[in-house]
């Protein structure tokens, strides 16, 4: 019987395939290791956004100056020396932070006697105002005075006869006891009525105008007497008519002290500019901590945080639910309350004249989950930030419209940061396009150039900024000078970041080294269910006089070794000489670094770059990963 030759394929070799990461876009430490996006990494600490797309291990940071006590606050006035508070001290600070030094000199004590509290500053109309909870403050540029002892005295009434009445003029002062009222003689009358009784102790006050267009004193007990129980001026003789016609001619200045008006003032910790329109020339204030004004805020007087009236308040919301800090949204106010529940926590107001009075209207209450942290409050981009128990959440023109706010910003951090203790005490900054989140010695970063538009883990944002974190930065306060960001710590320190990214001394933290790593996601490869071998590693690196790297694999649980790379990214520069970093290489271009690797019969694999030495930089350009996929694995 004859057979049929049939000639069968011959077996080839299994297809090479390949991971290839260019674009590295923060961490995403909330998904599963095995369902993070390839350009983002499960875990890297301190590494940060080079370029967009590119990463880098952080700069370091360096002490410049020690006070005594935790550090509270940073504060500045335009062109004038800043201020730190630490402890219950207030001490003005050389021009220029890095001047802390013997050239520069040393921290001088400005002010003592302030809350151990952060404390929050504005400036207006060319003074800086200081509230810690304890006392509203007022820095000149040269001396700190409390609002309360440069407290305008305000004019209750005008055009106001001598039996009472007249035109009502201004309200009293929260933190003045003293007011004003401007009578209009008759010639006849001996007896002047205020409008209030009760007065304290503090001597009452008479000024008379003359003819000459002067204004005369005169003293309680010399011309006049006070019944202080009904508010009554007995003048010995009348005062004359008034030298000119329908001008008031007769002031009187007494004083009333209400206990508690001035605390109302002086407790509160948290502030925003905002006025008429959307100006910023009215200080608003909050988080006054009794319990009956905990929803409470007071506006001051135009550009005069001297100046509160008793009438100017609101109470937004439920008593029970505090607010924590405000946003400004298209010329609108925003006051962000507390309430866990996903309740009406933002109430927007604007600001419109009425009567020819300043008046802030609520135009809106929005659903959406209660603020924590009142330091957290900062605008990235176009947007206010503000954290939440659920994470960093922004407030958009759109939301201010609507009935709700759903636009959560860090979901890609929130694997982490939902976890911190003590979230009400997180510290945050915008530097250089990124927000930074300082809590419990970690900063949380969003970038505000790296965003994707949308994502579907997060569906009803807009928008998802890519994330970084760092470690080892004690930042009870931040603040930036001259381009160069500073913090304070808790144990009195004043600590600058580095600038210069091409100085080896720019990495370390006061000396020590820095550690930094950016691990893959779990690769399945393009059949999660198929057998791999991983057969080369390669990783392009950025140069420098000084840097290495060390790449590790993940295999069934336990981290190996794959190579140790010294020498092949470095180059030779005469400006950081040193025969410990010497190369004869000039070639300052990404340099690749790769090995063959034996990684068999797995059905998954992670891989790890990380520098952990002593005045090194460390850049990531790209990331390969080579395979193969043969049978199914077991």
């Amino acid at each position: 019987m004859a057979y049929k030759q049939v000639k069968l394929p011959s077996a080839s070799a299994p297809a090479i395939s390949q991971v290839r990461i260019e674009d590295f876009l923060g961490v995403d430490f909330t998904n599963q290791p095995s369902t993070v996006d390839e350009v983002r990494s499960p875990d890297a600490t301190n590494m940060i956004r080079d370029v967009p797309g590119k990463v880098r291990k952080r700069m370091g940071w360096h002490t410049v100056g020690k006070v005594t006590g935790r550090v509270n606050g940073w504060h500045e006035l335009y062109e004038k020396p800043p201020l730190v508070h630490a402890g219950t001290v207030l001490y003005k600070l050389p021009l220029g932070m890095a001047g802390i030094s013997e050239e520069g000199g040393a921290p001088v004590q400005l002010y003592e006697g302030m809350a151990d509290e952060r404390s929050s500053s504005w400036e207006l109309a060319g003074k800086l105002y200081i509230a810690d909870g304890k006392a509203l403050l007022v820095y000149d540029g040269e001396t700190v005075q409390t609002a309360q002892s440069l407290a305008r005295v305000p004019i209750l009434t005008i055009a106001k006869p001598p039996a009472g009445g007249g035109q009502a003029y201004e309200d009293l002062n929260l933190l003045q006891p003293k007011f004003e009222e401007d009578f209009l003689g008759d010639g006849t009358a001996k007896v002047y009525q205020l409008s209030f009784g009760e007065l304290d102790d503090t001597p009452v006050e008479v000024q008379i105008l003359q003819s000459d267009g002067t204004w005369k004193p005169m003293e309680e007990g010399s011309g006049f007497s006070v019944n202080r129980e009904t508010g009554q001026i007995t003048f010995t003789t009348a005062p004359a008519k008034s030298p000119v016609s329908g001008q008031d001619n007769v002031k009187i200045t007494a004083s009333r002290t209400v206990e508690g008006y001035a605390d109302r003032i002086n407790k509160c910790r948290t502030g925003i500019l905002f006025g008429v329109n959307g100006a910023a020339d009215r200080l608003f204030l909050t988080r006054n901590p009794d319990a009956a004004f905990i929803h409470y805020d007071w506006y001051s007087g135009q550009n005069d945080p001297t100046y509160w009236g008793d009438t100017a308040y609101a109470t937004l919301g439920q008593s029970d639910s505090p607010i924590v800090g405000y946003s400004i949204v298209n010329a609108r106010l925003a006051a962000h309350k507390s309430a866990t529940a996903n309740e009406r926590n933002v109430i927007v107001r604007e600001g419109n004249l009425q009567d020819s009075k300043p008046s802030f209207p609520i135009v809106n209450m929005l659903q959406g989950e209660g603020a924590v942290g009142p330091y957290s409050f900062a605008y990235l981009t176009t947007e206010p930030l503000f954290l939440t128990r659920l994470g960093l959440y922004a407030l958009t023109t759109a939301d201010i419209t609507g009935e709700k706010y759903a636009q959560q910003r860090s979901f890609y951090l929130n694997g982490r940061l939902l976890e911190e203790p003590g979230m009400e005490d997180a510290f945050a900054l915008v530097y250089k396009d990124m927000y930074w989140l300082a809590v419990n010695g970690k900063v949380y970063i969003l970038d505000g150039l790296q965003a994707v538009t949308t994502d579907r883990s997060a569906p009803y944002s807009t928008r998802q900024y890519a994330g970084f974190y760092l470690t080892n930065v004690p930042a009870r306060v931040l603040w930036q000078e001259n381009g160069i960001l500073y913090f304070g710590s808790s144990d009195g320190s004043l600590r600058a970041f580095y600038t210069d990214p091409e100085a080896l001394t720019s990495y370390s933290d006061d000396g020590a080294p820095i550690y930094a790593c950016w691990q893959t996601p779990y690769l399945l490869g393009k059949n999660f269910y198929r057998s791999k071998t991983f057969s080369r590693f390669s990783v392009g690196l950025a140069t420098s006089v000084a840097t290495s790297i060390r790449a590790l694999a993940q295999v069934e649980g336990i981290w190996e070794e794959l190579f140790h790379d010294t020498d092949s990214a470095r180059y030779f520069s005469w400006a950081n000489f040193s025969w410990a970093n010497f190369s004869w290489s000039n070639d300052t271009t990404p340099r690749t670094i790769g090995e063959k690797i034996r990684i068999k019969k797995v059905d998954k694999a992670t891989f790890r770059v990380e520098n952990g030495e002593l005045d090194q930089p460390f850049g990531l350009e790209s990331l390969s990963v080579e395979y193969v996929e043969t049978g199914y694995y077991r």
